[in-house]
């Protein structure tokens, strides 16, 4: 099934929401242990909010905006969501609907593959916390509720339905013109809409059993409601969430800071006559970055990015991920008349992936 990210897709409009991967899903069985793990704090006042927050981005390279929604962790700020909800983010705020209070949030690290990313809210305190649930027990045909920021608005908005799939495997296009696909997620008939993406799927006693990351691209599901979405277990976000917030990165998970190397790339079938059978295309350069200093330009097509063979367009993030900022790549490229050429490319510190 082919699906797209209510929070992502091409090209990018200025109040666009977030279009990457979305998916609603639970993980059972340590639930409990990571909520301890997390060391969600008490306080003696009254804990502020509902425990899901909105999450709006600026994409300052795209020249965009985008948003989405979180589940508050601890009281101290650290924020559960979707990683293609803060994917190209050159900076994220973290709002707190109806109370006044927002703050600017780092990423911690984020799991692209999973579509999991853990932020902390900077010199935040006192926030109310969700309440977790697993998603061992969840059953077709069961009662289930998303809330979320529901097309883009800053106000969080619920939707019922019920679980009409366990275990759902679908594809979700990039930007890039490849797939991803997404494993063991839970269905649902709750209509979803863009803005959802990292807010929780509730159980019929208003705990947390998913995370509300897809939904079918059929009837324009940035505009309209979907009746076929899809929740990341919460029990797996949680997994991922405290491998982040233990600094156990993988080939999967990132942590800390991204290389950026300042390129725009395009998908092969897109590219004409600068195309060959692998590569990545350039479609843009921004100026003033590490790819433009060292000599590329649009109509170049990587080859080879640090000793390894970029074979697609959607393989050069993926090996970027590999790098640090400050790290020295060499680069083999063929520019538009077929010429070859190499370079070494020093990479900035970007935006998560």
């Amino acid at each position: 099934m082919e699906v797209q990210d209510p929070e992502r897709r091409r090209p990018v409009n200025p109040n666009r929401f977030h279009r990457r991967f979305v998916l609603l899903a639970l993980i059972a069985g340590v639930a409990a242990a990571v909520a301890a793990g997390l060391a969600f704090a008490k306080t003696r006042s009254t804990p502020v909010g509902t425990g899901v927050v909105v999450i709006d981005t600026k994409l300052a390279y795209e020249h965009g905006r985008a948003a989405g929604t979180g589940m508050v962790l601890t009281s101290s700020g650290e924020v559960l969501t979707n990683n293609h909800v803060i994917r190209g983010a050159t900076s994220i705020r973290i709002v707190v609907p109806r109370t006044g209070r927002s703050y600017t949030a780092k990423v911690v690290g984020y799991d692209v593959s999973d579509d999991v990313a853990l932020l902390q809210a900077r010199a935040a305190s006192n926030l109310k916390t969700v309440s977790l649930g697993s998603s061992a027990p969840v059953k077709v045909g069961q009662s289930v509720k998303a809330v979320g920021n529901a097309g883009g608005t800053g106000s969080l908005v619920s939707a019922s339905g019920i679980v009409t799939g366990l275990r759902r495997t679908i594809a979700v296009s990039d930007d890039q013109g490849g797939s991803e696909s997404l494993a063991g997620l839970i269905e649902t008939n709750a209509a979803l809409r863009a803005g959802d993406s990292g807010g929780p799927l509730l159980n019929a006693a208003g705990k947390v059993v998913g995370m509300d990351t897809a939904a079918s691209a059929s009837g324009g599901f940035q505009q309209s409601a979907s009746t076929d979405g899809y929740a990341i277990p919460i029990d797996r976000a949680l997994t991922i969430a405290k491998r982040i917030k233990t600094g156990k990165g993988s080939t999967s998970i990132h942590m800390g800071s991204t290389g950026f190397l300042g390129v725009e790339v395009m998908p092969l079938q897109e590219a004409g006559p600068y195309a060959g059978d692998s590569g990545a295309v350039i479609a843009g350069v921004f100026a003033g970055g590490p790819a433009s200093a060292a000599g590329l330009v649009a109509g170049d097509t990587i080859t080879v990015f640090g000793g390894r063979v970029v074979s697609s367009p959607s393989a050069l993030p993926a090996l970027l991920l590999t790098k640090k900022p400050g790290a020295r790549v060499a680069v083999t490229y063929v520019d538009a008349t077929g010429a070859g050429h190499s370079t070494t490319v020093t990479l900035a510190s970007g935006p998560p992936q």
